[in-house]
């Protein structure tokens, strides 16, 4: 058994909240939601038209010159993901060739990267000629399409929309050399790579990993399929702020939107070994899968969420009654939010009813591939400031939810903190952090 321990260092996310993990936290603590009308795209016809979109930025201000003509050949995902990288990098004090190449701290060929990513989905406006060639009398004609309308697409086209070009661009800007993966498994993905990461350095084949995920899915292909799958409240267009309501009795579905979260993992030895800031040390993972037939929604006793908690808690070597705080899924979908609720339930027992348990994706909306490594951050953050905000709308807790959601913020010291998602596809993943002070 590996005595190598794994630590979080940096800190890195762009949310509907802001540009930086520090905009993220003072609008959790604030109880600030970053849900408004939409404005990437015409929402009309749509039963939702609302969304969780990042501030305005320039990409080319968070990349180095040599890397400013790629910025052609990112898509909306790529982009959140190189912003949230860079401040993860450059928080933890780490000197990579993106933070300044002539002074770089780091073994490149010792360092890697692991991060979840959706299937990004193109911008219309680059498809829609192509598409309209291949047509004959108002029908889509491949014969056509492969004569006519491809030669109206760029040949770089792809290079946008595959998903491990999140990893390649952050690995690229940093010279990131170790061991590399993308995993396309939904809201899970993010958590899958930051548990992947850390045991690529507990079996000695890194020191250190960029971890975490990012997506957008402020598009209108994204939105058009939730909203068809009922799974988009239409509830709270006149009133954003209050639409997303996990756990809540009134929750009438998800708000979807866009946002990154990136840590940065290390070896504890090496960490210290430089002096750096240890935000909380990872010391637990679990995963499982759990297909539920009707495909929109999970399986109504939580099954696949309740043995991925297990596993992470075996897997921490810690009881339930050791938590501190639970930062769940909750997406406002009530079927989902009770399935979940019946899983922490059942996997924590009596503590269930006691640990505090935090929402934040009133706030935040379902950033989709991104939202496990933004509960991360939330958590570490909450861990190093002894304070647990208040949950926003919930203010009457769902029947058959059995949690300890709290309307009022906590101050609290915080050694153990559990994290776990799930994607309506079945794949679930858990992470528990403990306070490096616990020790």
């Amino acid at each position: 058994m590996s005595s190598t321990r794994v630590v979080i260092t940096g800190l890195g996310a762009i949310t509907p909240l802001g540009l930086t993990s520090d905009e993220m936290w003072v609008g959790l603590c604030a109880g600030k939601s970053g849900i408004g009308p939409i404005t990437a795209f015409d929402p009309v016809g749509f039963t939702c038209k609302i969304a969780g979109e990042a501030p305005e930025y320039k990409i080319r201000d968070y990349v180095p010159k040599s890397h400013r003509k790629a910025t052609k050949l990112m898509s909306r995902d790529i982009e959140l993901s190189v912003i949230a990288a860079q401040e993860a990098v450059a928080d933890s004090g780490l000197i990579t060739k993106g933070i300044d190449a002539e002074n770089i701290n780091v073994d490149p060929a010792r360092m890697a990267i692991n991060l979840g990513a959706g299937l990004i989905s193109c911008d219309l406006v680059e498809l829609g000629p192509a598409i309209a060639a291949g047509a004959v009398d108002g029908k889509f004609d491949i014969r056509k399409w492969g004569k006519e309308g491809l030669e109206l697409v760029t040949p770089l086209w792809l290079l946008k929309y595959l998903p491990n070009m999140l990893a390649c661009h952050i690995g690229i800007i940093h010279d990131i050399q170790g061991p590399s993966n993308t995993i396309t498994c939904g809201e899970s993905g993010s958590l899958l790579a930051i548990a992947e990461a850390s045991q690529t350095i507990i079996r000695g084949a890194a020191e250190i990993a960029v971890a975490g995920g990012a997506e957008a899915k402020v598009n209108p292909i994204v939105m058009i399929r939730q909203c068809l799958l009922k799974r988009a409240t239409s509830k709270g267009n006149d009133d954003p702020g209050s639409a997303c309501r996990p756990f809540d009795a009134d929750a009438g579905g998800s708000v979807f939107g866009e946002g990154a979260g990136m840590l940065i993992l290390e070896n504890l030895e090496n960490a210290r070994k430089r002096g750096a800031r240890i935000y909380a040390e990872l010391i637990g993972v679990g995963q499982s899968n759990s297909i539920n037939r009707r495909y929109e929604s999970i399986e109504s006793d939580g099954r696949g969420i309740r043995l991925a908690i297990e596993k992470a808690m075996a897997d921490a070597q810690i009881k339930s009654a050791d938590l501190d705080l639970v930062v769940p899924h909750g997406t406002g979908i009530p079927a989902d939010d009770l399935a979940e609720a019946k899983a922490i339930e059942a996997a924590l027992g009596e503590a269930a009813g006691k640990v505090a348990v935090w929402p934040t994706k009133s706030m935040l909306s379902n950033t989709g591939a991104a939202c496990g490594a933004l509960d991360v951050i939330a958590a570490a953050y909450a861990m190093n400031e002894g304070r647990i905000p208040a949950a926003k709308n919930c203010d009457r807790i769902a029947d058959g939810c059995n949690l300890n959601i709290t309307n009022e913020p906590v101050n609290i010291e915080i050694r153990y903190v559990l994290c776990c998602t799930y994607t309506f596809g079945g794949q679930t993943a858990a992470v528990v952090l403990k306070n490096i002070t616990a020790d």
